[in-house]
């Protein structure tokens, strides 16, 4: 079986630099200290990192997030109306994580490919080959991507006029954004915004760990706001190849007429610029259909829809990701797992 080191992954990837940043040795590195074991496999040209977890009775579960690299225009390839597909590049490198994920007692492999529905016209029935739709997603499905190419003046224009708006008012009114090694403030804003939005966030130890991996590399920045000596919010933005990612950040419920969070994510964005990318992902919003979105965001708090009504005056493109899918090894075990799952999320 063709696992790779560390090095012989980093070797890998610095033929893919644009490569997502779940399929990075850092993002292996993080994981693994919070009960994943990471693994990466080559077969030719295509290659991933997968991470697997313990389950009860010795059984685990793999997850190949935003994957394989040097496989996605071969998921692609064909888009005929039944949306069938696969390629025969690929079976070789199926063999080998078939071959893994049994050696490690998976029920199942889930598979989130790094790929925008809007290739296949929004078919939301795509089938592959080995694979069935999963109802559960790990990460968000459908998000916002801001095109940050141009001039900062551009960017704004590109904007929802009341976000251009609520950007300056920060400004003038005297918030202050600024980088911030203070995990532990920031770890107390999310928890107040867990609280009060109703989603789950990470310990304090999760953001230290991935701040300490990241920022030596120049790929995350902690920015918090303030105003008279009183934190308002903060966002932590990651940054690998030509794209970043907002994910994640919250506010505290004082001086929210400031509106703190435009500026902070203002910064974040340029920041994502001066790092020479050309995308911006604002990381998870309801998953509706832009139509749907726009006709509820304004009735709606539950959930991402307040998220939403935030994130889209920043002016992107809605977009969903390819998948979920799900290779099983094991049906009644998975079978199991999925009603548990139904269980738990109700």
């Amino acid at each position: 079986m063709p696992l790779l080191t560390s090095d012989e992954w980093g070797s890998f990837l610095s033929a893919h630099p644009h490569a997502h940043i779940l399929q990075t040795t850092a993002w292996g590195d993080l994981k693994s200290r919070f009960g994943w074991t990471v693994f990466r496999i080559q077969s030719g040209s295509i290659a991933a990192q997968i991470l697997i977890r313990k389950l009860a009775l010795g059984f685990n579960i793999a997850y190949l997030p935003k994957g394989p690299i040097g496989g996605e225009k071969l998921f692609v390839h064909n888009q005929e109306p039944q949306y069938q597909i696969w390629d025969e590049a690929l079976n070789q490198f199926m063999e080998e994580i078939d071959s893994l994920c049994r050696a490690q007692r998976c029920i199942f492999l889930k598979i989130e490919p790094d790929i925008w529905q809007i290739t296949l016209h929004e078919h939301r029935d795509v089938h592959i080959f080995g694979f069935r739709n999963s109802g559960h997603a790990i990460q968000p499905s459908r998000t916002i991507i801001m095109d940050l190419r141009g001039s900062e003046e551009q960017i704004l224009d590109r904007m929802k006029q009341k976000t251009r708006y609520n950007i300056r008012l920060a400004s003038k009114k005297g918030v202050r954004v600024y980088p911030s090694t203070d995990i532990a403030a920031f770890t107390k804003i999310l928890d107040i915004t867990s609280r009060r939005d109703g989603f789950g966030v990470h310990s304090l130890d999760y953001y230290a760990c991935a701040y300490n991996i990241f920022y030596p590399l120049g790929e995350c920045e902690l920015f918090m706001s303030e105003y008279e000596g009183q934190i308002l919010a903060g966002l932590m933005v990651f940054a690998h190849g030509n794209r970043a990612w907002y994910f994640y950040g919250g506010s505290s419920e004082i001086k929210r007429e400031l509106m703190p969070n435009y500026l902070l994510q203002w910064e974040a964005i340029r920041w994502a610029r001066s790092r020479g990318c050309n995308e911006y992902d604002l990381w998870g919003i309801p998953d509706y259909d832009e139509t749907t979105l726009e006709n509820n965001f304004l009735k709606r708090s539950d959930g991402l829809w307040g998220v939403y009504r935030f994130k889209r005056g920043f002016g992107g493109k809605i977009c969903r990701s390819m998948g979920p899918f799900d290779r099983v090894y094991n049906l009644p075990v998975y079978q199991l797992y999925n009603a548990w799952m139904m269980r738990r999320s109700r």
